[in-house]
């Protein structure tokens, strides 16, 4: 996911999930995932005009618990997520947004969040596994725009 949403070198080596990227706004960053990946229902919570550089990449379906870990640190400013119950991480960011902390929240979808990294899984595959053929299968995005 991080090579699809041209993020290579801007990762941290303490934390993998971690990245520290040019400043920019969450809006921008959020149309700039939207754009790369091609998704078409992206969501965001908190001020869409926080200027953020500290970024967490969390995809699919980590859960709320995965979520907090990196929520509850000062080096995150934003997570980008796949999915969550809705009462869960939204919630959080909402809440922690709306008393001032500088937290964010953007959610790519389950699908798009994970689409980049299992295409990559399958050319992975291809190098060892020859006896039977490794294909990757895209996935339709679910939703749609109006």
């Amino acid at each position: 996911m991080a090579d699809a949403l041209s993020w290579q070198g801007y990762e941290r080596e303490d934390v993998p999930n971690l990245f520290v990227l040019p400043e920019i706004t969450v809006r921008e960053l959020a149309k700039s995932i939207r754009d790369r990946i091609g998704i078409k229902g992206l969501r965001v919570v908190g001020n869409p005009d926080l200027r953020v550089t500290k970024v967490a990449l969390v995809p699919g379906a980590a859960g709320a618990q995965r979520h907090l870990q990196f929520l509850r640190r000062n080096d995150v400013e934003v997570l980008v997520i796949g999915e969550v119950p809705e009462w869960e991480t939204i919630e959080y960011v909402s809440d922690a947004a709306a008393e001032g902390h500088r937290k964010a929240l953007i959610l790519m979808g389950h699908i798009p969040s994970e689409q980049a990294g299992m295409a990559t899984c399958a050319q992975w595959l291809k190098t060892f596994i020859s006896g039977v053929p490794v294909t990757f299968v895209p996935t339709a995005e679910p939703f749609s725009l109006p």
